[in-house]
């Protein structure tokens, strides 16, 4: 559910970019969005593991599951920042 709410929003969002950006911007944008949806499929992975686990080995895979997903967003977030700044200098 968290994943599907979030490729929607990443794809309303792409696609108002796509409106008005140059193609170096939307590269490193993309490829971002897909480190990032990578590391997400990882960490839900990890909290399927979790589901199946007990105790301190369920506690422990559910952290890391966590720490993925801040991962993956400070990775979408990264890319976004890198490419509004070249989307501001080719201005």
């Amino acid at each position: 559910m968290k994943i599907a709410s979030k490729a929607l929003a990443v794809a309303a969002f792409a696609a108002l970019a796509a409106c008005n950006s140059n193609p170096a911007a939307e590269n490193v944008e993309n490829a971002a969005e897909n480190a990032a949806e990578s590391i997400e499929n990882q960490a839900d992975a990890l909290e399927e593991s979790a589901d199946n686990a007990v105790g301190a080995t369920a506690d422990a895979l559910e952290n890391q599951a966590d720490t993925l997903h801040n991962q993956a967003d400070a990775v979408e977030d990264a890319g976004e920042a890198k490419a509004d700044a070249i989307e501001a200098n080719s201005h």
